[in-house]
């Protein structure tokens, strides 16, 4: 209790704009001068120091993260780095600190397809977890405000591990742009899954959509319903809650500058998901092949 009393008044004494009379305080509080400076001059205790050093690597975990990880995903990342502290302890620290996940509400516009055709089927079923790599890719597009009015985001999801195979932005909803996202998925992977998922979009059910997928089985979401394609629709909001949101955005060349940053150098190669075992998306695709080529007994 007696050097929590230390600690306030050395903060108090710290601050510039509201100098006190340090041994004033002490007699209020009824505590002693020499121990006081004696406490001063002390070391840090071992425990002491134990505290600093996880208190910088929660620092540099977060500002790694470019502010997005709570306790949960800080306190794996500790780990990894081999500390023992429990999320509670993550927490507590982080609120000592005065830093938290940054994420900001987005902003979104809804619309509705006019194309409700009953031969569209829901092959996926909501089954969002495939066994291997290019089984069920998903794609949607989803709305980026700027200040020059809304550009359009449309984003291939390979859902084995909620890796974003490709994307594009575009400054309106023509399919040709859905179009240059697949095809820019097929050509970076060299493959073409069994599965694409997608709602009932026009873009989807277009003929120069069904040309560019010949030879995949196409799935589409219910009526009106977005839990059917949940995961991509997820990763949108999440692209917009952990980043976008953050930044006035000028012109469809600062959010493609904004949409790279996060997706290409941040959420496939770094970003940790609970659902990949707390890997980056990329590291769970590579631990997917490693298996894969120790079980035919190829050297990776």
């Amino acid at each position: 209790m007696t050097e929590s009393l230390y600690e306030a008044v050395r903060e108090a004494s710290s601050q510039t704009e509201h100098r006190i009379r340090v041994s004033r305080v002490l007699e209020i509080l009824g505590v002693s001068k020499s121990g006081y400076y004696d406490w001063l001059k002390r070391e840090p205790s071992d425990r002491d120091k134990r505290k600093a050093e996880v208190q910088k690597a929660i620092k540099d975990i977060y500002d790694d993260s470019k502010c997005i990880y709570g306790a949960p995903k800080i306190t794996v990342e500790l780990h990894k780095k081999g500390f023992t502290t429990a999320e509670s302890t993550v927490t507590r620290y982080m609120r000592e600190m005065g830093i938290r996940a940054i994420w900001v509400k987005p902003y979104t516009v809804t619309t509705h397809s006019e194309d409700f055709s009953d031969e569209l089927k829901n092959v996926l079923d909501r089954d969002f977890s495939p066994q291997a790599p290019n089984a069920v890719w998903c794609t949607d597009i989803t709305y980026i405000h700027t200040d020059k009015g809304f550009v359009y985001l449309s984003c291939i999801m390979e859902l084995y591990s909620r890796r974003i195979l490709a994307w594009q932005l575009a400054p309106t909803l023509e399919t040709k742009y859905v179009i240059d996202a697949v095809h820019k998925a097929i050509t970076a992977t060299g493959a073409r899954p069994k599965v694409i998922h997608t709602d009932r979009g026009t873009q989807y059910t277009s003929v120069s959509y069904w040309d560019e997928t010949q030879g995949i089985i196409k799935s589409y979401s219910s009526k009106a319903n977005p839990w059917d394609n949940a995961c991509i629709e997820s990763f949108h909001a999440l692209i917009k809650r952990e980043w976008l949101n953050r930044f006035k955005i000028r012109d469809i060349h600062h959010a493609h500058s904004l949409v790279f940053e996060y997706i290409d150098a941040f959420y496939n190669t770094r970003r940790i998901h609970s659902y990949c075992g707390y890997r980056s998306p990329i590291a769970y695709e590579n631990l997917y092949y490693m298996r894969h080529s120790a079980s035919l007994g190829i050297a990776a």
